[in-house]
């Protein structure tokens, strides 16, 4: 298995070359923008993450015409020049994914659903664009954000207003390794202390955990260590963002329930596009495709 798309085996050993690499290589963990557009094969839906603390529950689908997720406008979208999504469906009641409080982690990739839509993960926290935060702000478009803490540590705040619109933290270790190169105590420690910092900066423990490139998600060692740390599922995905479309694993459209990764990226890794810019690519393909997107912690339960 390809772990990290067509750049892997340059992303391993830039992470060998040790801390002084650490924050270019966060950076550029994707071909234009993903930790690679493989991720290890997994289950489809069987996990949960709870409502951050302090942060307000999403409302459920808008219901204004021309309206978008959460109650943006048409307006709002042309200030970015994009079109309207179609509003999410109402959160279901009985929620596809149902973590356990002890036990093995699930690993998924994908949500069962019949309701069309997806959701989008983003990874890392290296680019800490405002005009992110503007845009997220305008559109009111969900998305969970898998943060690692040597690549957020300078800026917590920054993540905060994104959190404040109903946004969820969730762990992608303390400084992205290849996990399975390391070693079992390693491994733990790369998610125990980042979910330590996490919960500290954000109110919150993460549920949901994110290994780098998805390198070693099946594996018992980093099962028993997310277990040890706190998470009740490892999370994968299906697509992954590049600049101007996105790279999937199987076929070439997107399924109900799709799981897209990206990542917080600026010009230097998107060959000259910003952040909004990408993301907004992200919107315009997902749309052209007649999908909604939703808030993956919508569709799960936690233990309860």
């Amino acid at each position: 298995m390809n772990r990290d798309g067509r750049n892997g085996l340059g992303r391993t050993r830039a992470y060998a070359a040790g801390a002084v690499a650490l924050m270019a290589l966060a950076t550029a963990c994707g071909s234009g923008g993903g930790d690679g557009g493989k991720a290890p094969a997994a289950t489809s839906a069987g996990a949960a993450a709870p409502q951050p603390a302090g942060t307000a529950a999403p409302t459920g689908a808008a219901t204004t015409p021309g309206a978008a997720p959460g109650g943006a406008d048409a307006a709002a979208w042309a200030k970015w020049n994009l079109k309207p999504l179609a509003p999410a469906p109402a959160p279901p009641a009985d929620k596809p994914i149902k973590l356990e409080k002890s036990g093995p982690v699930p690993v998924f990739s994908d949500v069962k659903t019949s309701d069309k839509v997806v959701f989008i993960t983003i990874d890392d926290g290296a680019e800490k664009d405002p005009k992110f935060v503007e845009m997220l702000t305008d559109l009111k478009v969900p998305i969970s954000m898998f943060l690692t803490r040597d690549i957020v540590k300078n800026d917590y705040g920054y993540f905060k207003p994104l959190q404040a619109l109903g946004n969820h933290v969730q762990n992608h270790t303390v400084d992205h390794p290849v996990m399975s190169k390391i070693s079992p105590e390693k491994q733990k420690s790369e998610v125990c202390d980042a979910q330590s910092a996490l919960a500290e900066h954000y109110g919150t423990a993460p549920l949901l955990f994110r290994p780098p490139f998805g390198d070693g998600a099946n594996t018992p060692t980093l099962n028993s260590a997310v277990q040890q740390c706190g998470p009740r599922a490892v999370v994968l995905w299906r697509e992954s963002m590049q600049i101007h479309d996105m790279q999937y694993q199987s076929g070439d459209k997107l399924k109900n329930g799709d799981i897209i990764l990206a990542h917080f990226r600026g010009p230097k890794e998107l060959k000259g596009s910003t952040m909004t810019q990408m993301f907004g690519e992200l919107l315009a393909r997902i749309q052209e495709q007649g999908f909604s997107v939703a808030r993956l912690e919508d569709y799960i339960q936690a233990p309860s």
